[in-house]
């Protein structure tokens, strides 16, 4: 196991690589340039030049790349073509929000797919079971945008009950210092953020995770069901053993495995589900800077948000391989 996750940081940075690679020649396929962008209220052909020589598009692809990968390779992902701010900067701003909306969102997929799942498990073959297994395939089956438009007209125009747009409310004011509101509403004494930004936070956990949920919902239930009629289990119950302890002791444990390599998997629909929360409800995460930033062809920072989004993939995988070495101890030996 050990030897497989040196072999999964080892292949990391061509991974990266390769994604950075792919994000550039498709943003420079795509119709269009920044100059276009930048250069709309500009009639003269002498200052459209200059902004191409200024942003450094008028020499080949091949000397734009090299250049790229320079400055990548000293970990300098350049300056954004429309703000004119360093792209780390911006992505050390929106990379909080996204990671903050991710664990919001496997939360809700987690809890909700589970414990479904293993009702599901336990009343298999009934109309319960039958009931929940349907809800779980129409989430799985709605789209992202859909959903959350579903919960602004529910929850925030017609019962107008919780926020719908924003990470905070405007009335707040509020200096971050690590940009992960918990952390800083911690350090600074700011207790009175945390349940504003809670209630931000629900519709956009809520438009991911429950679309993501009906597929944990269903793979849980499989694992459950196919762990729980074993002769471990039944020998559990045959001692005496209470059904709480059966349950968490040996059915769990043992179904745990593909319950969390398909919650790992599923993390890469939960970003592409992120970006699409972030545009519905203005949330100002890495999917929100990264689709504004490609309708301004601003080049540095969807390479530089694409490079997280792939970072932060890998990371979970990675994190979700070594789980599996805690949970089944048969890999430990191996």
């Amino acid at each position: 196991m050990n030897r497989e996750i040196a072999n999964r940081l080892a292949v990391l940075p061509i991974v990266l690589w390769a994604v950075v690679t792919i994000v550039f020649v498709v943003l420079r396929l795509l119709p269009g340039s920044a100059a276009d962008v930048l250069a709309q209220q500009v009639t003269s052909a002498e200052q459209r030049q200059s902004i191409v020589r200024a942003l450094g598009l008028d020499r080949s692809i091949w000397e734009q790349y090299l250049l790229f990968l320079g400055n990548l390779f000293r970990l300098d992902l350049g300056i954004s073509y429309y703000s004119g701010r360093s792209v780390t900067a911006l992505l050390g701003e929106a990379m909080p929000v996204t990671i903050e909306l991710a664990i919001a969102s496997v939360v809700v997929m987690t809890v909700i797919g589970i414990g479904t799942g293993a009702m599901a498990a336990t009343f298999r073959n009934t109309w319960v079971d039958a009931c929940l297994r349907l809800v779980a395939t129409v989430f799985f089956s709605m789209p992202w945008f859909w959903l959350g438009i579903l919960l602004i007209l529910a929850f925030g125009v017609e019962w107008a009950v919780l926020p719908t747009f924003g990470r905070l409310p405007a009335t707040v004011t509020y200096v971050p210092r690590t940009n992960f509101v918990l952390i800083d509403a911690v350090l600074t004494s700011r207790y009175d953020l945390v349940w504003p930004w809670l209630r931000h936070l629900i519709l956009p956990s809520l438009t991911v995770g429950l679309t993501t949920a009906g597929f944990v919902t269903r793979i849980s239930r499989a694992s459950f069901v196919d762990t729980m009629y074993q002769n471990h289990v039944r020998t559990a119950r045959m001692k005496g053993m209470s059904e709480w302890r059966v349950f968490w002791r040996h059915i769990f444990r043992n179904a745990a495995l593909p319950i969390i390599t398909i919650i790992g998997l599923q993390f890469g629909a939960l970003l592409g589900g992120a970006v699409i929360s972030e545009v519905v409800f203005s949330y100002p995460g890495i999917g929100r800077l990264m689709v504004n930033a490609i309708f301004q062809r601003d080049y540095p920072v969807v390479e530089g948000a694409a490079l997280v989004i792939a970072f932060l993939y890998i990371c979970v995988n990675l994190a979700t391989d070594i789980a599996y070495v805690y949970i089944d101890p048969r890999l430990r030996r191996t």
